[in-house]
């Protein structure tokens, strides 16, 4: 969605990005990916880092990590990225898209990494501590990163110091980087936080709900859904004033709302949330009236399982995004193990249009078992890539700017990963491609990639968001 290194027309004549969603769809192809990646609650006293891996096919180091960033500090849990400029900047010669954005979900830490000297090998420019964010806007556990249009970087954090979610809000940085204060007003502070997205057109930011850290960093328990420490709402602001105007309760369809999108052209007032414990795609749009109302789009059933610690199992969806024209939606459902893609051309019915299996609880080789309505037991064939197993389920997702390449990564979060996936945390994190059909639709799993965290130099490692260093299709907001 933004100029990729070395677009001279897009980055010196106009400010970082491109004017369209559509233009995006033209830009070069994607020759580096940044990716999170985690030692914190793995048992390896290493700090966390970024991983840079070649993904140009022509090059020798094709499908490689190739640079390694680690941060100065143990235990952070580096979790999602975000840009200091994108493309609602693009009107503005003097902003430049040179800072990768890495705040730390558990201590709280965020890093300012430099992509532009050496775009091969990141380096660290600056570190905004947890105690002065703490205390100038009293917020922690922070999560999801916004460039704004006005050159600030607004950031949702899920709580307090103490994990309480009363305590969350969003934090605002100014251009060079210090603690401004909160975006929202005095006592507009959403119920939960996790993800936001802005439509400046119509003067609106939407927020989703995840819980509270007290709840969620001690791993995952029913018991806290019923006791209220789980989120299943959107809050609907005023942009850019950060009055909280709706709530929007999704009810038991929308339990745990996690990341959301509006479509990417700005002229329409609609968008999308992926419900991870229901395993629902939840439409939203704005009403005649000015308010916004919700409907559910794509159920995902769960299964009725053998072996597992409940009798049916959810898919999860834990990630999602839309391609850069608005007809294509994917998702992943991290216990189930699938990655699927729909066409949502018509946005109230959508259509599925691609499937493939690269994990999961319910592999051949796993004790779980699915059972059908005939009483009958089944497994998914989940193929082997370069001789490796695939471990773990597929967690977050990043698509190529022409739609044609979707990748993949599996750990969710180390905490979560133990609960589901010890074996994912023993033996690491791996990153997939998968080809995607952009005309009649469909997936296919590409044999020839595989980054394999399992080898790296300081051990197994967990890996979890990617970034593009020229932007990309969750990152950029057109206004």
């Amino acid at each position: 969605m933004a100029a990729a290194v070395g677009n001279d027309r897009a980055c010196c004549k106009k400010g970082p990005g491109y004017a369209t969603p559509l233009e995006a769809m033209s830009g070069p192809r994607e020759a580096l990916i940044y990716v999170t990646c985690v030692y914190s609650g793995t048992g390896i006293e290493k700090p966390d880092y970024l991983a840079t891996v070649d993904v140009d096919p022509s090059s020798p180091s094709y499908s490689k990590v190739i640079h390694r960033l680690p941060v100065p500090y143990l235990n952070d849990e580096l979790h999602h990225s975000g840009w200091n400029a994108c493309s609602s900047c693009h009107g503005d010669p003097s902003a430049d898209r040179r800072f990768l954005i890495l705040p730390s979900l558990i201590s709280g830490r965020i890093y300012v990494i430099d992509t532009k000297t050496d775009p091969r090998a990141p380096s660290l420019h600056k570190v905004v501590q947890p105690s002065d964010i703490v205390q100038k806007t009293g917020l922690a556990y922070p999560h999801t990163s916004h460039c704004l249009a006005s050159g600030d970087i607004m950031i949702s954090c899920l709580g307090d110091k103490d994990g309480k979610a009363e305590g969350n809000g969003f934090l605002l940085l100014d251009s060079d980087f210090n603690v401004k204060g909160r975006w929202e007003k005095s006592g507009h502070s959403p119920l939960f936080g996790y993800d936001f997205w802005y439509q400046p057109r119509y003067k609106t930011m939407i927020s989703s709900s995840w819980g509270a850290p007290a709840a969620f960093t001690k791993g995952f328990n029913l018991q806290h859904i019923s006791d209220g420490l789980y989120g299943r709402h959107l809050f609907v602001y005023a942009w850019p004033d950060g009055e909280l105007k709706q709530t929007m309760d999704l009810g038991s369809t929308g339990l745990l709302p996690l990341e959301i999108r509006f479509l990417h052209d700005p002229s329409k007032a609609m968008g999308f949330v992926g419900c991870a414990l229901t395993s629902n795609m939840v439409r939203f749009f704005k009403n005649d009236d000015d308010s916004w109302g919700h409907e559910v789009a794509i159920s995902v059933k769960p299964l009725k399982v053998q072996n597992w610690i409940l009798p049916e199992m959810p898919g999860l969806i834990t990630d999602f995004l839309i391609s850069l024209d608005d007809r294509f939606l994917y998702f992943v459902n991290w216990l189930h193990g699938d990655v699927r893609q729909y066409n949502i051309e018509d946005s109230k019915n959508p259509v599925l249009t691609g499937q493939v299996w690269v994990g999961g609880q319910i592999q051949k080789g796993s004790k779980v078992l699915a059972e059908g309505e005939d009483g009958k037991t089944r497994q998914f064939d989940v193929p082997e890539i370069k001789g490796n197993r695939l471990r773990g389920g597929p967690q977050m997702i990043q698509l190529s700017l022409d739609g044609k390449r979707l990748y993949v990564t599996n750990s969710l979060y180390s905490t979560w990963d133990h609960q589901f996936y010890p074996e994912l945390v023993k033996k690491g994190s791996h990153m997939l491609q998968i080809d995607v059909d952009t005309e009649k639709g469909g997936l296919a799993i590409n044999s020839n990639f595989f980054v394999d965290f399992a080898a790296e130099p300081d051990g197994p490692s967990l890996a979890h968001e990617m970034r593009y260093p020229g932007g990309d299709c969750t990152s950029d907001i057109w206004v």
